[in-house]
């Protein structure tokens, strides 16, 4: 499915009481899983040791 289709799959599933925020909400949610996913496939991902390496640091603070 394209962005588009999406996009409009996932207003028509919607209650019809959604509001503008609701939506915007709901689209941005769904790009930024979208944004996740292309970060994955092309390997800009940080390793789970790492980040609990890091964790760790910043709340011993």
């Amino acid at each position: 499915m394209t962005s588009k289709e999406i996009a409009i799959k996932t207003i028509r599933d919607l209650p019809d009481s959604v509001t503008w925020a609701d939506i915007e909400e709901r689209i941005r949610f769904l790009s930024a899983i979208d944004r996740g996913l292309d970060d994955i496939k092309s390997g800009k991902v940080v390793p789970h040791k790492e980040v609990k390496e890091s964790l760790k640091k910043w709340l011993s603070r």
